[in-house]
Formats: C-alpha cells, sequence, structure tokens
C-alpha cells in the first residue's frame, strides 16, 4: 500500500457564493470550472481543474476562512498573476520569507482563503 499522489484540494466557502469563485479561480487565477457530480452539486460549490490541478470548493454552514492552511499552486510568470489578481482588487502578500528554488506569493480569494502562489527558478 503506497499513497502516491494528491487526486484533489478542498477548500471551504460561504454557501450562495459561487459566482463570485468563479470570478477568482477561473477569470484571475485562470482555473477551469469543471461540473460537479450531480448528487453534489445540490450542495453547492464549485470545482476547477487545470492541467492536473484539481481544487475543489465546499460550502460550510459555519464558514470560517483559512488564513493559515492553504493550497500552493505552482504557476508561471508570478509576478504577472500577482499583478493581475491586485488588478482586480485581492489582497496579495509577497512579504512571507523565501523558500530555495521559488519565488512566491499569497493571495487572498474573495472568502479570505489564503492561497500561495509559486514559480519554481531555473536551476
Amino acid at each position: 500500500m503506497t499513497i502516491y499522489a494528491i487526486d484533489h484540494i478542498l477548500i471551504t466557502m460561504p454557501a450562495g457564493k459561487e459566482e463570485r469563485a468563479r470570478r477568482f479561480y477561473s477569470q484571475v487565477l485562470g482555473l477551469n470550472e469543471v461540473p460537479k457530480p450531480p448528487a453534489l452539486a445540490k450542495q453547492g460549490g464549485v470545482w476547477f481543474k487545470k492541467e492536473t490541478v484539481k481544487l475543489h470548493l465546499g460550502v460550510d454552514p459555519n464558514f470560517k476562512p483559512a488564513r493559515k492552511a492553504h493550497p500552493a499552486l505552482l504557476v508561471k510568470d508570478l509576478n504577472s498573476l500577482l499583478a493581475r489578481c491586485q488588478e482586480a482588487g485581492y489582497q496579495v502578500d509577497t512579504s512571507q520569507p523565501p523558500l530555495d528554488g521559488y519565488l512566491r506569493g499569497h493571495v487572498s480569494d474573495p472568502f479570505g482563503n489564503r492561497i500561495e502562489l509559486m514559480e519554481r527558478l531555473s536551476v
């Protein structure tokens, strides 16, 4: 028995805010929305995918934003993506200590969840 990969990451969101999620995750970050299975769609939330990345947003009736726990997404052209986030009105933080081999920044999604964006540096 061996764990070899992560299938998806789920973060939570408040009920009824799917359009706000779509605007941020699709239009700003560039992820593609994928349909939820019918049995799960009635619970609300929205799912996104881009290549091997699968990010699910699920509705939590007692929603509290994840300000520490977060997904870290590998990106190309980090500075342009962070600028796009700022231009769209989202809070960007580049003050965290550097990590060897990466440029990185954090952005808060429309609900206050922390999202780390990382660009691998060439060796």
